[in-house]
Order: structure tokens, then C-alpha cells, then sequence
């Protein structure tokens, strides 16, 4: 038997072994033997999921790359894992497109199913098992009942209930990072979008907002979180939702109203931070802390993914402009192994990173068909260094700026 073993699975989703057939995974476009310096434990709190019309591959005793008799096999990691290589897989003909996703390699090693990842950031905030308990419900009701006139609370009880939204249920748990949507509209038209996607795509893994809410409604909930909540962040700019700058009159005059009332906690914005115009606003109007979502350092590939009505240096701009009035600034930066790793996307950011010393960088996995993503972005130029080697070198040429997988509250 294979030390490493590949997996697939039947229509029901139930899981084999292939005996003797080493385990494959993807680099890009690229497929490649799992070995062990790859691979981690499952964990606890991963998903595992089959992917329909597309077969298992493993490696046969020749070294052969051998079709499998069933579907392919992936895990989707829990926040603060970075996975290090996508599953491999044959695409039948006419295959449909996967759901946003991060799909992430797994096999069999020891006895036991592991997964292609690196554990990037600790937070005990953000562990599964304290969300979705049996408690919510009784939480949501009291917060209707404390404000039945606040449109954003019913809002906010549908992601937590149905889309179980973290930073959504945090506010009913009265705890942590709590999300505040404000906008509805957004000035991009990101190819892994999870609130909007076109009819003939695949379906969004939660619905936009269909209103924009007042700034009292915004207020009024940001004061009660950050007055009492421990380690109190209210974030404008959730998954719910567009681009919360474009809402920056509504955002700045709750700001300014909410630091009438307290001091406490953090008010931050989750960005794309393409119109400058409104960051400056939000920024001005006394923002604690600032993340911005960005796949490339690269004109052209930032373009390809973001389709946006703005260009990269507006982006640049921003940062520039909330680094000056002293905004912690961090970067939500949307992870794809094969792509970020490539030898011209590292060079970029290396350059990006001494221009913009921002103080963080979150690793994101990309939730989305890898397929999709690679036949939109531009193809490769030089070497793919690999994820691990990627991040080595961020940390060696920039040991000051974090980097990580959480928003952690700022003291």
C-alpha cells in the first residue's frame, strides 16, 4: 500500500481508499505527488465533500497517473488553516461549476485522512464550536425584542440562522467581531463573489442585503455591541453585502455618532478600497482599523479577478491615506496555490509590501472551481514557488508585518 494513499468516493458520498494508488493533488494547473512534509491531520472541524463530474486520480506503482472509479475527494478547511494544494481531478465533459468552495487536497496516511494545509493563525474566537449552539435562537429573539424597529437586526438573525454567519452571530452573542452591513451596491464584480453571482453561475453561499440602512441604524446597534461586548469590533463590509465605502456619508456619520457614546472597541472596515474618495471620508471620521480584500499586487491580475470600475492604484491610494492617520491596516489576501506563488505575483508584492509597510496580511483561502479562476487569470510568467516557500519569504523580507488568518483586536 501507498504511504500516502488517494481517495475517492461513490454517488453517496461514502469514502474509499484506493489500495496501492499514491494520493495526486494540484499546484495550479500543475499535478503533483502529495508527500508528507504537505500534509497535516484532517481537522476536527473540516468538511469533506465529493465533486461531482469530476473522477479521482492517484499514481499508480509505475508512477502512472491512473483515473479512479469514482468522484474526487476534498476537504474545506475551518478558518485559520492555509491550504497548500487543490485535489486533482479528471473533469468530465460538459462538467458544471463548483460551488465556492475552498477545496482543498486530502488522503489517507497512517490510517487516518489528511489534508494539504499549514495552521496558520491560533484564535479560539473564531472555533466552530462556539457558534450555532443551541442558544442563538433564544439570543436573536432578545435582540428583536430590544430593537423591533431595527431593520438590521432581522437582517443579521437570517445570516445567523440561515447562512450562520459568524461575525453575524457574534452580535447576538454580544462577544467579539460583530458584522454591520451597510451597502447594498458594490463597485466590483469579483469572479468569487459570495453575495451576488449571475443566474447561470453557481448559487451564492448568502444573500446580499436589500436595503441600505440608516446611519441611526447603524449607530444604534454599534453603540450596544461595542459599549459591553469583550475585545468589542464592529466591521462594516461583510459577506452579506457590496462595498460598504460606497455607503462612506452613512458609515462616517455613524462613526462620528457612535464615538459620542463610547470609546470603547474598535470600528473597522472590510474593503476593497477602490474609492478612495469614500475611505478618506470613513478614515477621517475616526476609523480604529482597516482590511482590505486583494488577490494581486499585479495590475493585470487584480483586474482579471475583480472586473472592477476602478483601477489597482486607487487601491494603493487608500491604503497610503489610512496608513498616514495611523488605521491599523491588514490585507484579506485571497490565497490559490499555483497563482499567488508564482514567481512574478511574489515580485510584485514584495514591492507592494515596501511601499505599503501595512501591519498585517491575512491568508485567505479562495473559495472557489479552480478551474474557473485559472482560465480567467493571466497565465504563469516564471516558476510556481509553492505556498510554503511563498510565505517564507514574506515573513523573512518583512519580519515586522503579521501574518496570519484572523482579525485580532487591537489593543
Amino acid at each position: 500500500m501507498a504511504k500516502i494513499t488517494a481517495l475517492y468516493a461513490d454517488e453517496n458520498g461514502e469514502i474509499f481508499f484506493a489500495a496501492g494508488m499514491a494520493g495526486a493533488a494540484r499546484l495550479g494547473e500543475e499535478t503533483v505527488r502529495l508527500t508528507e512534509d504537505m500534509l497535516i491531520p484532517l481537522p476536527d472541524s473540516a468538511d469533506l465533500m465529493f465533486l461531482p463530474e469530476r473522477r479521482a486520480v492517484g499514481y499508480d506503482k509505475n508512477g502512472d497517473l491512473t483515473t479512479l472509479p469514482g468522484r474526487a475527494v476534498s476537504a474545506v478547511l475551518p478558518a485559520g488553516y492555509t491550504r497548500l494544494l487543490l485535489p486533482a481531478f479528471q473533469k468530465e465533459s460538459g462538467a458544471s461549476m463548483l460551488p465556492l468552495f475552498g477545496y482543498t487536497a486530502v488522503a489517507l496516511r497512517k490510517g487516518r485522512l489528511y489534508a494539504a494545509a499549514l495552521y496558520t493563525d491560533k484564535n479560539d474566537k473564531w472555533d466552530p464550536m462556539k457558534y450555532n449552539t443551541r442558544a442563538l435562537k433564544r439570543h436573536v429573539r432578545e435582540l428583536r425584542k430590544k430593537f423591533p424597529e431595527n431593520r438590521l437586526v432581522s437582517h443579521l438573525a437570517n445570516c445567523s440562522l440561515e447562512w450562520h454567519c459568524c461575525t453575524a452571530q457574534n452580535l447576538f452573542y454580544h462577544r467579539w467581531e460583530a458584522g454591520i452591513p451597510a451597502s447594498p451596491v458594490c463597485n466590483a464584480n469579483c469572479l468569487g463573489c459570495i453575495s451576488l453571482q449571475p443566474a447561470e453561475c453557481c448559487p451564492s453561499p448568502q444573500s446580499r442585503i436589500a436595503f441600505a440602512p440608516t446611519a441611526k441604524e447603524i449607530t444604534e446597534l454599534a453603540v450596544y455591541h461595542l459599549s459591553e461586548a469583550p475585545d468589542a469590533i464592529v466591521s462594516f463590509g461583510q459577506g452579506c453585502e457590496g462595498e460598504p465605502s460606497l455607503a462612506a456619508d452613512v458609515i462616517a456619520e455613524s462613526v462620528k455618532a457612535v464615538r459620542k457614546e463610547t470609546n470603547r472597541g474598535q470600528l473597522n472596515i472590510n474593503t476593497n478600497a477602490g474609492f478612495t474618495e469614500g475611505i478618506i471620508k470613513i478614515v477621517d471620521a475616526g476609523l480604529d482599523t482597516m482590511r482590505v480584500s486583494i488577490v494581486s499586487a499585479r495590475e493585470e491580475s487584480y483586474n482579471a479577478y475583480y472586473r472592477a470600475g476602478y483601477p489597482l492604484a486607487n487601491v494603493k491610494a487608500s491604503i497610503r491615506y489610512a496608513l498616514a492617520h495611523n488605521v491599523y491596516v491588514s490585507l484579506n489576501l485571497l490565497y490559490f496555490p499555483g497563482f499567488n506563488d508564482r514567481e512574478e505575483e511574489l515580485a510584485a508584492w514584495l514591492d507592494f509590501f515596501r511601499e505599503l509597510p501595512v501591519q498585517m496580511i491575512q491568508i485567505r483561502n479562495l473559495n472557489i472551481d479552480p478551474d474557473v479562476f485559472l482560465d480567467v487569470m493571466p497565465k504563469k510568467q516564471g516558476k510556481i514557488l509553492g505556498p510554503t516557500s511563498f510565505l517564507r519569504t514574506l515573513r523573512d523580507s518583512f519580519p515586522k508585518m503579521a501574518i496570519g488568518s484572523f482579525s485580532h483586536y487591537v489593543k
